[in-house]
């Protein structure tokens, strides 16, 4: 009879597909798998602790995703990802998620509106606090929560392919000296906008945002790229795209 050590190993073993490819997802965001570097499964099995069939199933959906790159010969790889490919996808989210924030003020609720103003209360302590982390954290709970209270189900989908397009450098641009306290303004003109019921105000608002992010990727670019931004870690922490 197996122990409960054993069943423990194989249950974390068995975790579905999507709880592993979220973890490579933050690995690659985080900067633990490189630009580049090749994925041997094996070496993500061990990594990950799971099977080399789950890292293979994973992988594939990394590939449909834009993260990855497979080929025969060469194998899998983490695909880089340049400021102006960046830049490009973060155009395309201006619009759609320009969309999800007027939908969000038409159909925002007493308690969705109050959930709102609670986050972009919280967002703004974190600023003041200077805790990079937690603000960077508020600011894709804000985004998440808007596109939520739109519900626009394929404009969710396309956007959650976006982001996972650009996660590398999502996680880098809150570091820029200044961003977090600008990134929290702008958050706020949006939460206020969706609040008021103002769909025109939100829209632009939102599109207002996403426009000063890639300005913040033009510097990001100036400052050498991922890790680049003066006082950042070798390996990027994890912070959020503001």
């Amino acid at each position: 009879m197996s122990s409960r050590f054993e069943q423990a190993q194989s249950e974390s073993r068995s975790q579905t597909p999507v709880d592993l490819v979220d973890r490579v997802r933050l690995a690659i965001a985080h900067g633990e798998l490189l630009p580049g570097q090749h994925l041997v499964e094996n070496d993500l099995a061990t990594m990950f602790d799971v099977s080399r069939g789950a890292v293979r199933s994973a992988l594939m959906v990394l590939d449909s995703d834009g993260l990855i790159t497979r080929s025969p010969n060469r194998g899998a790889r983490v695909r880089p990802i340049s400021i102006s490919e960046a830049v490009e996808i973060t155009e395309l989210r201006a619009v759609i998620e320009g969309l999800c924030a007027a939908k969000a003020a038409q159909r925002a609720t007493a308690a969705e509106r109050a959930e709102l103003r609670g986050l972009d209360a919280r967002m703004r302590a974190a600023v003041e606090a200077g805790d990079t982390t937690a603000y960077s954290n508020f600011s894709e709970t804000v985004h998440q929560a808007i596109r939520e209270i739109a519900a626009q189900a394929t404009a969710v989908d396309v956007l959650d392919r976006l982001r996972y397009r650009s996660v590398r450098y999502q996680f880098s641009v809150a570091r820029l000296p200044g961003r977090p306290r600008q990134g929290a303004e702008e958050h706020s003109a949006i939460v206020n906008a969706v609040v008021a019921g103002k769909a025109d105000k939100a829209e632009y608002e939102m599109r207002s945002h996403l426009e000063s992010v890639i300005g913040a990727l033009y510097d990001l670019q100036a400052h050498g790229g991922l890790y680049g931004v003066p006082g950042a870690p070798e390996r990027a922490a994890p912070l959020g795209l503001s």
